[in-house]
């Protein structure tokens, strides 16, 4: 069990530290697997067997098989490793991330357009209590 971190509590946020970099290791491997195209072929062939070489959770698996990307970070994924899976399912980095705020792609593009998410509302609340 890791202990509490500052970061923790701020809304929507999954920080890729060292313990989730443990935590989502193989899952990683996985998803770093797919820069070539030979495991390409083999993970589209058989999504199922070819996480099987991986020894990852069930629920690691399950959230690749399901195209989850906030619970793939959520289970110790990277969002540049993630990517990759994005990749071989040709969608690309703005598709992911439009997905993962429950918004479209062009309501995605325009609100960081616009600046982003507004910060209220988004902040630590562990930190702002501090003072």
């Amino acid at each position: 069990m890791t202990e509490q971190k500052p970061y923790d509590d701020i809304p929507g946020t999954i920080v890729f530290d060292a313990d989730q970099s443990r935590k989502g290791y193989h899952l990683n491997m996985f998803c770093m697997s797919l820069m070539k195209a030979d495991n390409r072929a083999a993970f589209k062939a058989d999504e199922a067997a070819y996480l099987s070489r991986f020894p990852m959770t069930e629920a690691q698996r399950r959230v690749i098989l399901d195209r989850d990307w906030n619970g793939m970070l959520r289970l110790g994924g990277n969002i540049y490793f993630t990517a990759k899976l994005a990749a071989t399912d040709g969608l690309s980095f703005q598709q992911i991330a439009a997905k993962m705020t429950g918004s479209t792609q062009e309501e995605y593009a325009k609100m960081m357009l616009a600046g982003g998410r507004s910060i209220e509302g988004n902040r630590s609340k562990m930190e702002s209590n501090r003072g």
